[in-house]
């Protein structure tokens, strides 16, 4: 019983080790498809460009926060932006007051 059990054992192990090889080959074309690192956008233009810009913090004269944003994410900002402000100046304006 005990030939059985350590011949099951080893015939165990010798397939486990013929067949990590291959997966660990997989593995290490994943890992390099992985690293492999897009190219990088140098167009200014590109919507994909990253910019980073520092904005001042409200109530501190010297600290400054550092924001990065694609380009189609800093025209949304500024769009987000100027819509919000327009609203707020169109709510406060006199007008007629409708009467009922």
């Amino acid at each position: 019983m005990k030939i059985v059990v350590q011949t099951l054992l080893i015939s165990s192990l010798a397939v486990v080790a013929f067949a990590s090889p291959s997966a660990m080959a997989e593995d290490t074309k994943t890992e390099v498809e992985q690293t492999k690192k897009p190219k990088k956008i140098t167009d200014r233009r590109h919507p994909d460009y990253v910019r980073c810009r520092s904005e001042p913090i409200i109530g501190s004269l010297s600290r400054k926060r550092r924001i990065c944003m694609t380009n189609k994410e800093w025209v949304e900002y500024t769009r987000t932006g100027s819509r919000d402000s327009k609203e707020f100046v169109d709510d406060n304006q006199p007008g007629f007051m409708m009467t009922p």
